[in-house]
């Protein structure tokens, strides 16, 4: 039987855009879903037919070929050998309407737990303090925090030894029931084993037939260079525990950094105030900044200003991402000298009164300007 044209299986024209087709095929998917049509081979066949045709009219790449070659751009044979093929319609249904809606329950479309596939374990956090240096250069932290460990009694089955897990017999290893109220089919987890899909006669006394119990663990986390506060780190498989044979969360790592009483973060790169003399800052001089590794000697030219900033390239933070390393800034601040004894005095007020406009070029340019505005 030749396949109906898309667009006439959607009720929808050429021209409609995204949101014309998705809502054409919300409207279609829940009047022909095989839930609210028990029985009915033809509304399942359209149901499927409907989730074909909206899986290639919402793609913007799929919908040019098909309105360009027709049927022919997904021929079986041409999809086969490129690896496609047209999804399961349930799945396309659960896409458009979203997982852990009403419409779970309402078809049943939600995720199902069993024996064979368990639950996975939680995931956990942990809040870890590191210095200023250990985020900028990188380190390894062993950190001990408390978990639920799979039971070492009964291997995480919940059974006492000598006896084992039985498939549920409510809901038959599914771990919901199924109830049906007019159209709807209604799933609920099962009362009998928690959802579990199995159920233990004799319990593990350790574990009380959880298949867990919490325990002391010593994890070793890896920080990386160029870290900063608010950075989490996921530390796979170290959360708790599965149930029943599930696989284990994760622990999820949030880093705080410690100041540092010299450096100050921007990003990549590191700033430095870096206090000068008068005398060096007027003479020029060769000072020893500090950085992360060790001081390098930088040269103060004469006449330098309070608040120049001399960039130090490479010697700052290494890029979290591996993108190099950021600069140093450090920034001079001269130090006026605060207890000045009988002989400096003179001799500092010796050198004022030798000094002239040409020695303050700054102060007279400040000076003249305030003079203007209050003419």
């Amino acid at each position: 039987m030749a396949k109906r044209d898309y667009y006439e299986v959607l009720g929808v024209d050429r021209n409609a855009d995204a949101e014309e087709i998705k809502k054409a095929y919300r409207k279609l998917a829940l009047k022909y879903h095989p839930d609210r049509n028990p029985h009915d081979k033809s509304a399942e066949d359209k149901f499927k037919e409907l989730g074909e045709a909206y899986e290639v009219l919402n793609d913007p790449q799929s919908r040019a070929s098909y309105d360009r070659y027709g049927h022919n751009a997904f021929d079986p044979r041409a999809r086969a050998s490129a690896g496609h093929g047209f999804h399961d319609p349930s799945e396309i249904f659960r896409e458009v309407f979203g997982s852990g809606t009403i419409f779970d329950d309402l078809f049943g479309t939600g995720e199902r737990r069993s024996a064979e596939g368990g639950q996975r374990g939680e995931d956990l956090r942990y809040d870890m303090e590191i210095t200023f240096v250990e985020a900028a250069q990188g380190c390894e932290k062993e950190i001990t925090i408390n978990k639920m460990a799979t039971c070492d009694v009964c291997g995480g089955s919940g059974a006492e030894r000598g006896s084992s897990a039985k498939t549920c017999p409510t809901c038959k290893g599914r771990g919901q029931v199924i109830t049906s109220r007019g159209i709807f089919s209604i799933a609920q987890t099962c009362p009998h084993c928690s959802g579990r899909g199995r159920v233990v006669d004799k319990p593990c006394r350790t574990c009380s037939g959880n298949g867990r119990r919490e325990r002391a663990a010593k994890i070793t986390i890896k920080v990386p260079a160029g870290v900063d506060t608010g950075i989490r780190l996921r530390s796979t498989g170290n959360g708790d525990a599965g149930v029943h044979g599930g696989p284990p969360g994760d622990l999820h790592i949030f880093l705080h950094v410690q100041a540092h009483e010299l450096f100050q973060r921007d990003g990549d790169d590191l700033l430095c105030e870096v206090p000068i003399s008068f005398a060096q800052a007027a003479l020029g001089a060769e000072v020893e900044v500090p950085t992360l590794a060790a001081p390098v000697p930088v040269k103060i030219p004469a006449g330098t200003q309070s608040g120049a900033v001399f960039r130090l390239k490479g010697r700052g933070v290494k890029n979290v991402q591996g993108y190099g390393h950021g600069d140093l800034l450090a920034r001079v601040q001269i130090e006026v000298p605060t207890r000045l004894n009988s002989e400096q005095k003179a001799r500092l007020e010796e050198f004022a009164r030798s000094c002239d406009e040409t020695v303050h070029p700054i102060s007279k340019s400040f000076f003249d300007r305030a003079r203007r505005l209050f003419r």
